[in-house]
């Protein structure tokens, strides 16, 4: 087979583009796509320098990255997040596309743009780059605050209505007499290829997967998964809809299996480079030339994205009742283009809605909007936020800790908890958070507060660290959690921390940073309604008290117990073999309502997995180790390694 070795060369130079300008933009601490972009725009032909000459075969991966994006996209899908918010999210994410839309086209009619063009500008920058929020909300270890949680149900419906106006688009760009009818039909497609689907989703792909699953054949696992995916993909095409669309409901229908988080972890990779080849390519499109005899049209997009598109978020937020604080960080995080706009513009251009001078302006805009969103989402907030809170800490509230006092990192769900008992027991604290709403009420009840990250030196000395006699660090984000203890240990080698984590492993990342003592939630809910219980039920004290030593020993550390005391459970390891509870997942196999042991931990070739979660599979030759009573092991070692 004849090969081309100008391909290989073009191929070399995009990886190329993409590592350099990823490597510089993690560097500067920007989105690693911006970076892509820039990496693209400078082996573009339209550029000095190293040149891909055939752009359109990059295109087709980028048309690759977009289902794989999209696929990713439907996998991830939170129904759970998406409810917290889901006045503002259903409701106020809709309205602030249409009056997005409504201003880009108010603006063609001012500015004299062709017909639709400014309602299809308008739709186009209507969207938010999902990633670039994502990355940055997780960076500042904001992803749970409020204005957190705001943002991503938003940015979820967002990328919801990108389904929709993918099939909207070209119906608009039909003949006005036919564009009525043209978008009933799109509709009519959509519901034609929706209602199969769906039921596709419930009776098909669950005893497919868990049958592939079963072979523990990874690269077939693989195969069967992108053949969902782009099957789909082909379907919708063939009836006349969006490949992007077609991925995307792949996504779902994988998401309502149990084995949506071992698909998501195999593409991952895939993924990512496909979609660092998109924005390369994306990049690549750029004229420069273009943008330059266009700098009005590029002036007009950065007005409506940056001023246009922001207002009308934070009015949307501030019409759902939350603080000015709260929708001026979500009109600001959403003053931004990215991978879905590029998408939409790619489908308007089709449709000729737009020419090729608003194709690259686009591009271009999408590019400055990330870089400034990225400097804005930084900086501003927290500009008016020591604006708004100057007097405030001037106030005796935020005067310096008091020597003895308790500093609490984080004031959510658990830290609030914790600072009521302290008030109770009229134990001094000072607390570090970073949403201004918790912020303003602290102050309002006379609570010393200090706004920003629990991760920085500088907060923790003027919260009053260095005198403190406990730390209690509750954040919810593990990855700011491990900053701050981190951060508190090395200011205090002495104090007495505590910390909080969701499972094993992260408790062992805390302890490793210097946590005197990290708490489990669910661990401490299961020995507390078990000690509950045994004393409820008469039992002897002493004997409810031995039983909960042997189960902490055997869920905080996992290692094999001695022989058991009298009746009491012990930790024992078994090898599984084929057959029995092998190639079913926990939650199949239902160990624990069959035989009333606990599996704590499997060891296996790739590594243990400690308190495993009910969609792990069970191979054969995996170690599980086991909590239970002795004849309860021994009925379940009975049926592993039969």
């Amino acid at each position: 087979m004849a090969t081309d070795p100008q391909f290989f060369h073009d191929l070399a130079w995009v990886i190329v583009a993409a590592v350099v300008g990823g490597a510089l933009a993690w560097l500067a601490r920007q989105p690693v796509l911006l970076g892509y972009l820039v990496g693209g725009v400078l082996v573009g032909r339209f550029t000095p320098g190293p040149t891909v000459s055939d752009t359109h075969t990059f295109e087709v991966f980028a048309e690759i990255g977009v289902v794989l994006l999209m696929f990713s996209i439907g996998i991830e899908f939170s129904l759970r997040d998406l409810l917290r918010v889901r006045w503002v999210a259903f409701i106020g994410g809709p309205l602030g596309i249409v009056l997005t839309a409504a201003l880009g086209a108010g603006a063609g009619f001012v500015l004299g743009w062709p017909p639709l063009q400014g309602l299809a500008i308008g739709l186009v920058i209507s969207v938010a780059s999902t990633m670039v929020l994502v990355r940055l909300l997780i960076d500042r270890g904001e992803l749970h605050t409020r204005h957190g949680q705001v943002l991503i149900g938003i940015s979820l419906i967002e990328d919801l209505a990108v389904v929709a106006l993918t099939i909207l688009l070209p119906a608009l760009g039909t003949r006005g007499a036919e564009r009525p009818l043209a978008v009933l039909i799109a509709i009519g497609k959509a519901i034609a290829v929706l209602g199969p689907v769906l039921l596709l989703a419930v009776r098909g792909v669950p005893p497919l997967m868990r049958r592939v699953a079963r072979t523990q054949n990874d690269e077939l696992f693989l195969l069967v998964v992108l053949a969902i995916a782009l099957g789909i993909g082909a379907l919708t095409q063939a009836v006349g809809l969006s490949v992007a669309l077609g991925a995307f409901l792949a996504g779902l229908i994988i998401n309502t299996s149990d084995y949506a988080h071992e698909t998501l972890a195999r593409l991952l990779p895939l993924r990512d480079v496909f979609v660092a080849m998109f924005f390369v390519t994306v990049g690549m499109l750029v004229d420069p030339f273009t943008v330059a005899a266009n700098l009005p049209l590029l002036g007009a997009m950065l007005l409506l994205i940056l001023v246009g598109k922001a207002g009308v978020r934070t009015a949307i937020v501030l019409l759902f009742g939350y603080p000015l604080a709260t929708a001026a960080r979500v009109g600001i995080g959403l003053a931004q283009i990215g991978e879905f706009s590029f998408v939409l513009v790619q489908v308007a251009r089709g449709a000729g809605l737009i020419g090729d001078e608003v194709y690259n302006t686009t591009l271009a805009a999408s590019l400055l909007t990330i870089l400034l969103n990225a400097l804005l989402v930084r900086f501003v907030p927290d500009w008016l936020e020591a604006a708004r809170l100057g007097r405030a800490r001037r106030a005796p509230a935020s005067a310096p800790a008091e020597s003895g006092a308790v500093v609490l990192c984080g004031f959510g769900r658990v830290g609030s908890e914790i600072g009521e008992a302290l008030q109770t027991f009229g134990i001094p604290f000072t607390v570090i958070e970073r949403d201004p709403d918790i912020v303003m009420q602290l102050h309002a009840r006379g609570i010393p507060c200090v706004f920003g990250d629990a991760a920085h030196r500088d907060l923790l000395v003027r919260a009053g660290t260095d005198r403190a006699s406990l730390v209690i660090v509750a954040l919810p984000e593990i990855d700011r959690a491990r900053l701050a203890v981190a951060a508190a240990r090395a200011l205090r080698p002495d104090v007495p921390l505590l910390a909080r984590a969701h499972g094993r492993v992260e408790a062992e990342g805390l302890r490793a940073k210097g946590a005197s003592e990290v708490i489990q939630p669910e661990l401490e809910a299961s020995a507390t309604l078990i000690r509950h219980a045994l004393a409820t039920l008469g039992l002897p004290k002493e004997r409810a008290i031995a039983y909960l030593e042997r189960y902490r020993g055997a869920m905080e550390r996992a290692d094999a117990g001695a022989a058991a005391v009298g009746a009491l459970p012990e930790v024992r390891e078994l090898a599984l073999r084929a057959g029995g509870v092998a190639d079913r997942s926990l939650r199949e196999a239902r160990i624990r309502e069959r035989f009333g042991v606990t599996v704590v931990a499997v060891r296996r070739a790739d590594g243990p997995v400690f308190n495993p979660a009910p969609e792990t599979i069970l191979r054969p030759g995996d170690i599980v180790r086991v909590f239970g009573l002795p004849e309860q092991i021994a009925a379940f070692a009975a049926e592993a390694t039969r």
